[in-house]
């Protein structure tokens, strides 16, 4: 392999309201072990010497299953903390909406 991911250190932020996603929590972790299964599934493939393309296929849902999961996520992030942020003032808007906007734009390269 000649490239490897970086890990991107979470960015920390002082929120005292509940998040977006709250209410869905359970669905989210639901989806992420089985994210989480899939990529032990690949490793495991990977690991026995299983076609190219067929890892690749796996790859690819595993892919899709993160895009998912993120575009839930910023739906979530945009109809909670970005609408109670506007409702608080124009200034805590501009804020979320800067903030939603770099991570929309970490999310599409």
């Amino acid at each position: 392999m000649t490239e490897t991911a970086t890990p991107v250190e979470p960015e920390v932020h002082d929120h005292d309201a509940p998040h977006g996603y709250a209410s869905d929590k359970v669905a989210y972790l639901k989806r992420m072990r089985r994210i989480e299964g899939q990529v032990r599934g690949i490793a495991r493939m990977i690991d026995e010497d299983v076609y190219c393309i067929d890892i690749l296929t796996q790859v690819s849902a595993v892919t899709k299953a993160l895009q998912s999961v993120s575009l839930a996520l910023v739906e979530d992030h945009l109809s909670h903390c970005v609408v109670d942020a506007a409702r608080a003032s124009d200034e805590d808007a501009a804020v979320k909406i800067k903030e939603a906007t770099a991570a929309i734009g970490r999310l599409v390269r």
